[in-house]
């Protein structure tokens, strides 16, 4: 009864759409007007002692187990539902309470190797299942129509970080975490740059040096297997890191804008593009212990203010949060086509729980949580070198 009634209270202050719960002994509560948009059942009692330490690790952890059913009318309910909790002020996904308790982070370059293969490396196949023909794991850029067709719009987020560059032919370029070098080689091939990316992803790494080799770039582009931090004394034209900040460690964020303005040449310009909370810096539990050991949020000031220390400048910012709400959605579409061959190869408590994640985290975009940033940034006043207006950066390519 004392279980009943705590997630009575718990349910009851973070939903306005109509939410069913059914409860381990089958009985039943509607919140909200109409008829139930999503139905929550509860399989089995959830200690609310693991609740009220972290909700977020509880809750999630019980859905993989499937101690948690989620469904609905809709084909993303947990999207529904997650974006409707983040928006009540009284919710388990906005009460601080209910967050603590995180795993320890450390940020060492040990613990970012295994931090980084722990996720990169479950294998090139499982991406290639879901992402693009790009194989390009962040958010993507919808223009003029192609609001369906990922593919285009990977193609058009590549362009559009390069061409507000302004770059050079002949030039260098670095990017920081590379990925599976969709941009790195679209900058050697179409923008003629000399360019040099960096992984500690193995996965990665061999895909990109195949790719390297299969298309002839050798002579201008290279990847490295190298912690970021490891570079030396070289110094690029142009740098770009997607999706890397996110990484590094609240702790390390100064020390690695200080080491983009240090691989910098002077008046040289990045482009930096990373997940941000206009709210200010924060972590889940769940994600960090699931998806993305030693992960952190940053702040949008918080941000600003490393790159203003490392003595760089802000040039432009863009925000497309909404870019990467849709981004998201496709992706788990196309997971969920494939999900008994997911299921199949790693495990229903896998695919539970990569399911969850991303529809969680479109839910995240959607509500406001959290948002994408590219920030425009020099080694130099701000600007120097590129054309005095914006609208460079927006020519077709």
């Amino acid at each position: 009864m004392l279980e009943k009634t705590f997630y009575k209270q718990l349910l009851k202050r973070s939903f306005s759409v109509p939410v069913k719960v059914v409860f381990w002994d089958d009985s039943s509560v509607v919140f909200g007007k109409g008829e139930p948009q999503v139905t929550i059942t509860f399989n089995e009692k959830l200690p609310i002692r693991a609740v009220t330490q972290n909700a977020s690790i509880a809750l999630g952890e019980a859905y993989m187990d499937k101690k948690i059913e989620i469904t609905g009318t809709g084909d993303r309910p947990i999207q529904t539902i997650i974006n409707d909790a983040y928006q009540q002020a009284g919710s388990f996904m906005r009460d601080s309470k209910l967050r603590r308790f995180l795993p320890k982070q450390s940020h060492g370059e040990q613990e970012s190797q295994t931090d980084i293969q722990s996720h990169y490396d479950v294998g090139n196949n499982f991406y290639k299942l879901w992402l693009d023909d790009t194989l390009t794991y962040s958010c993507a850029y919808f223009t003029n129509g192609n609001t369906d067709d990922l593919y285009a719009a990977q193609v058009a987020k590549v362009h559009h970080i390069l061409q507000k560059l302004n770059p050079q032919p002949g030039k260098t370029l670095l990017d920081i975490g590379c990925g599976w070098g969709t941009l790195m080689l679209t900058a050697a091939k179409e923008y003629n740059l000399k360019v040099t990316g960096v992984t500690l992803s193995e996965e990665q790494y061999n895909l990109v040096q195949k790719r390297i080799l299969d298309e002839g770039l050798s002579d201008v582009a290279e990847v490295k297997l190298v912690d970021y931090r490891e570079l030396g004394d070289r110094q690029w034209d142009y740098i770009t890191s997607v999706g890397m900040f996110e990484h590094v460690g609240e702790e390390n964020l100064g020390l690695y804008f200080k080491d983009v303005a240090r691989y910098l040449k002077d008046d040289g310009v990045a482009l930096i593009h990373g997940i941000t909370r206009q709210q200010g810096g924060a972590y889940n539990g769940w994600i960090n212990k699931y998806i993305f050991p030693g992960g952190y949020i940053p702040g949008l000031t918080e941000i600003i203010n490393h790159i203003v220390n490392a003595d760089l400048q802000v040039t432009d910012v863009e925000m497309l949060r909404r870019h990467y709400q849709r981004t998201l959605e496709i992706w788990d579409t196309n997971f969920n086509a494939h999900r008994e061959e997911i299921q199949a190869d790693k495990g229903r408590r896998f695919t539970r729980m990569w399911d969850l994640y991303l529809q969680a985290c479109a839910a995240s975009f959607e509500s406001g949580n959290i948002d994408v940033v590219q920030y425009l940034i020099t080694k130099g006043a701000s600007g120097t070198g590129l054309p005095m207006t914006r609208g460079y950066m927006l020519t077709d390519k």
